[in-house]
């Protein structure tokens, strides 16, 4: 096996090390102004997408499977948002999260660690806040508009249908009932 010199050994560490330059045609100040829109997006999304979880986790009542089943295929929706945004973050020349006290720095969405929440509470909980995220992604859209990105502006207004959509259900879903869910 051969080993590297000391010189190859160096280079390859700062290459490492270095920042990534992706090339875009945005700008400097375009890149920041969208990699912290998107960031906070996607810190809210997966904050979102864990108390969906959760709420589907810990679902009870007479209508447990509806919710149940309508919070997973949310759940679901919300997880298959970020990656697309991770990887906007990149194309645009940015860093993207790192974990999960990045994303806790950053969120705008509430936790909820509640031991028990009734089903309506937990409907009209995620109700707002998708209702928080489709004006936080309108928010993200006009520093698309701002810096003529139109890429990312088409995936966000996707992104505000499918929310609007999350949020219509959630509200319908809780619509006349009682607080056992009936």
């Amino acid at each position: 096996m051969k080993t590297l010199s000391t010189k190859k050994t160096t280079e390859l560490k700062k290459k490492r090390g270095a920042a990534i330059a992706t090339p875009t045609d945005l700008g400097a100040s375009a890149t920041k102004d969208l990699t912290g829109a998107l960031n906070a997006i996607l810190a809210d999304v997966f904050a979102i997408y864990l108390k969906t979880k959760n709420f589907h986790w810990h679902m009870s009542g007479p209508h447990f499977r509806d919710y149940h089943l309508m919070l997973d295929e949310q759940g679901d929706q919300l997880y298959a948002m970020t990656d697309p945004i991770a990887e906007r973050v990149r194309k645009v020349g940015g860093i993207t999260l790192r974990s999960i006290g990045h994303i806790a720095s950053l969120q705008r969405v509430k936790d909820n660690d509640a031991e028990f929440v009734t089903p309506l509470d937990m409907l009209a909980e995620l109700h707002q806040d998708n209702v928080q995220l489709a004006a936080s992604l309108r928010g993200a859209h006009e520093v698309c508009d701002e810096h003529k990105d139109i890429a990312t502006a088409s995936l966000i207004e996707n992104w505000i249908d499918e929310t609007e959509r999350r949020a219509w259900f959630l509200f319908e879903s809780s619509r006349n009932a009682d607080a056992g869910g009936h």
